[in-house]
């Protein structure tokens, strides 16, 4: 006789599982079937493969869906002159807007962002909820953190205007450097340099074409000669953060990159200070203070080399920034250029007494506060901690349509690369802006604001920026919206197909790169795949190319609209960024192309 044993209760939940899911799966299908069978669709036909996953997926595109994962492809029109010329309108247009129509700056970012959008969905058949997600991302990042930084960094330089303290902080700058030419060194270069490396974004440059500004320079010469001073240290800034993203996406070791971007930069680092006075005041202007140019270029220099090839890319540019700073304050002890260099339009110094000691710790306590708080908020173990008070885990978000919706092509992913990352992370604790905006408060009780006014002000300095926020915020939607879609891969693709002028070309396009995303950490993320790729089909050093990446990317730093916006806000004169751009978009372009010269050397010497 036989027995039949009853199903254990696991057999019975596995058994209506299976059946469950075969049932979902056919429903799933049919349903599919029927709505494009009913409507009238380019594609009608579904191909069954071996999953019922890949069915759905084709219905989807079939029905106006959205794709679980979106490819990008480089060449939409099918010939990559007319691919490339569509991918960079938004670009054109924006700096033709800016620097030949001569409109409003805000306006013209977003009619780019516009363009940009139309684009990516018209042409490269990139998902609309995608595209809008990916602006919706770029402007929330570019008003949190760089907007807080900004907004933050002015405010703390409005209590120090309302309470007199720039004067006393002038006439002690002047005491120690009075030739202007100097003054550009000691400040754009070396301290902007210490900035870089401690928090990076926009800081360098608010901060120093504010102090410059204050010492009687022009608003278009305060911007200009800040955004030239800062290259130099960017590839290392943020405690070394382009080459840890730059190690991350190329697989390259940490070590290695930093030791090969040690071995392009220190040249250029020797000779900016050099160029920024050149820049100013002219070849005469700069022979008359050339060993105040040397001591700060090879003060920088030679530790730049040294910490990064044999210790890290985390301290180059606070131990040589450092070290620039002490060389040329020494250096002013004992040498005065002959002939004191004047400021056309200049205004007069004031008649004074001589401060107190009193009133010149006053004067410098807000920026030396910011100094120790801006280094504090950049130190990982406190950035941690912070993250940890703040539960910062709790504050992230993955951007709906966007996360993990959108693959790399093979031409510029390596193999086996995951779809792209999109969670915005509000680290509002840890955050640079944070800092800066506990320093401004730290330094606004020490000069007697009461909290109302202190509050009064903030609401003026948010009013004051309201354009110049909106700005960075559609700066950095146009940005996201090329990477997500693949634009600027375009851009990048074009350049890679120069042969055996790759080596110089490939730097241009790290250049590019910044220029665009207006970072040198996003322009690393976005481009060193290729640059490895393409080192590899034309037999190149990989990691030479990936460094090239980064270090002609330190050049685009002076023309992206980001920090031209930055720049004009901190002198106020906002609605000029046109003039901006032209005065720096000479030594931008010059710089780049002897980077790439000496990449090319280096590539087949």
């Amino acid at each position: 006789m036989l027995t039949h044993r009853a199903p254990r209760p696991s057999e019975l939940r596995t058994r209506t599982l299976n059946a469950i899911a075969s049932w979902s799966a056919e429903r799933q299908f049919r349903f599919c079937n029927d709505r494009l069978e009913k409507s009238n669709f380019r594609e009608r036909k579904i191909t069954l493969l071996t999953g019922g996953a890949s069915t759905i997926l084709r219905a989807e595109q079939s029905l106006g869906k959205m794709p679980s994962v979106w490819q990008q492809h480089y060449n939409p029109l099918g010939s990559l002159a007319l691919s490339t010329l569509v991918a960079a309108a938004p670009v054109a247009a924006l700096l033709s807007a800016i620097a030949l129509w001569r409109v409003r700056i805000h306006l013209a970012a977003v009619g780019a962002l516009v363009l940009a959008w139309g684009i990516a969905v018209a042409v490269y058949g990139m998902p609309w909820q995608a595209a809008t997600a990916a602006a919706l991302f770029g402007a929330a990042y570019g008003l949190f953190p760089i907007g807080w930084i900004i907004l933050n960094l002015i405010f703390l330089y409005e209590l120090t205007v309302r309470k007199g303290l720039f004067a006393v902080l002038r006439g002690s700058l002047a005491t120690l450097a009075p030739d202007p030419r100097v003054q550009v060194i000691l400040i754009a270069f070396s301290f902007g340099a210490f900035f870089e490396g401690a928090a990076g974004f926009g800081t360098p440059v608010a901060i120093s074409s504010a102090i410059l500004m204050q010492l009687g320079f022009r608003p278009l010469m305060a911007s200009g000669l800040s955004l030239i001073a800062k290259t130099a240290p960017v590839a290392f800034g943020a405690l070394g953060t382009p080459v840890v993203a730059l190690s991350g996406v190329t697989g390259i070791d940490v070590l290695k990159l930093s030791a090969m971007i040690g071995k392009q930069l220190p040249p250029f680092s020797l000779i900016i200070p050099f160029w920024v006075v050149w820049a100013m005041a002219g070849f005469r202007g700069m022979i008359e203070v050339w060993p105040a140019a040397l001591a700060a270029g090879a003060f920088f220099a030679i530790p730049q080399y040294l910490i990064s090839t044999l210790h890290g890319p985390w301290l180059v540019d606070i131990v040589s920034s450092l070290s620039s700073i002490l060389a040329t304050v020494v250096l002013l002890k004992f040498w005065r250029p002959k002939r004191l260099w004047k400021l056309e339009d200049a205004p007069p110094a004031p008649d004074a007494p001589a401060p107190s000691r009193g009133d010149l710790a006053r004067a410098w306590a807000p920026w030396l506060l910011l100094t120790i708080f801006i280094f504090v908020w950049g130190l990982p173990k406190v950035r941690d901690f912070l993250n940890r008070v703040a539960a910062a885990e709790r504050c992230q978000w993955a951007v709906p349509c966007l996360q993990e919706r959108v693959a790399r092509g093979p031409e510029v992913a390596l193999p086996g690369a995951p779809p792209e990352k999109a969670i915005y992370a509000l680290a509002w604790l840890s955050a640079t802006g944070t800092g800066i905006l506990l320093a401004a408060l730290c330094t606004g009780g020490l000069m007697g604001h009461r909290p109302a006014g202190m509050l009064a002000i903030y609401a003026e300095t948010i009013w004051r920026l309201r354009f110049s926020l909106l700005t960075i915020a559609a700066m950095l939607s146009l940005g996201y919206v090329t990477r997500y879609s693949g634009t600027d891969a375009t851009l990048g693709l074009a350049l890679a197909h120069t042969g055996p002028l790759y080596p110089f070309f490939g730097t241009l396009l790290g250049w590019l790169g910044v220029a665009l995303t207006g970072s040198d950490t996003a322009s690393n993320v976005l481009f060193g795949s290729l640059q490895t790729i393409t080192a590899r089909q034309l037999a190149l050093n990989p990691a030479l190319m990936a460094a090239a990446n980064s270090s002609g990317g330190v050049m685009g730093k002076m023309v992206d609209a980001q920090s031209i916006v930055v720049a004009s806000t901190a002198t106020n004169w906002y609605g000029h960024e046109g003039k901006i751009l032209r005065y720096v978009f000479f030594h931008s372009l010059a710089l780049a192309a002897l980077m790439g010269l000496l990449v090319f050397w280096q590539a087949h010497a």
